[in-house]
């Protein structure tokens, strides 16, 4: 598989995982999603979960099984959001490292291809999502309202690179925000 394909999305949102919709779901056929944490369902500085949120998970998990899978460390902060989100959760992922995500795709006991591996980095998320076969989903980061810095310098340095590298971050297929 070549760095253009390795690094393309299936599926780019044009906001949050908030506009990820159980008609998206179905439509793409996905029986489950793998999560990122940080930046993909909470801002870095934030430890909990907002109210929308958890009413997402709690409408999305009616038809499809959800993990948790974070390159973060702390067992304190990744393990108190997937406690308040109900979710099983890995952490120490070290994506795009393809380890606990196919240990997460284990416990679902879904094959990789009806699984949507979502989060808001290209070398991360999307690298190990598309080196295991899954629907790769990349989300615009969610960042805490009172940070002064609004741009994304890594993400910023990631699609530059896999411009170079010969990926389009053209999406595949693309869904707006519609506010």
């Amino acid at each position: 598989m070549t760095w253009n394909n390795l690094l393309q999305p299936d599926l780019i949102l044009h906001g949050s995982i908030l506009q990820l919709t159980q008609e998206v779901i179905q439509q793409y056929g996905l029986k489950g999603l793998v999560l990122d944490v940080d930046e993909t369902l909470v801002p870095f500085t934030v430890g909990t979960p907002s109210p929308e949120l958890r009413q997402w998970v709690e409408e999305i998990r009616v038809n499809v099984d959800l993990w948790l899978v974070s390159n973060n460390l702390s067992e304190a902060r990744i393990g108190s959001i997937a406690r308040a989100l109900n979710l099983p959760y890995y952490l120490g992922a070290a994506k795009p490292s393809r380890r606990k995500i196919r240990a997460a795709l284990q416990a679902m006991d879904l094959p990789a291809h009806q699984v949507g591996m979502v989060g808001d980095r290209l070398f991360t998320d999307v690298l190990a999502g598309n080196r295991l076969g899954m629907f790769t989903i990349l989300v615009e980061p969610i960042i805490h309202p009172d940070a002064a810095l609004r741009s994304h310098p890594v993400r910023n340095f990631e699609v530059w690179i896999s411009e170079i590298l010969g990926a389009s971050i053209t999406p595949k297929r693309s869904i707006v925000n519609k506010k």
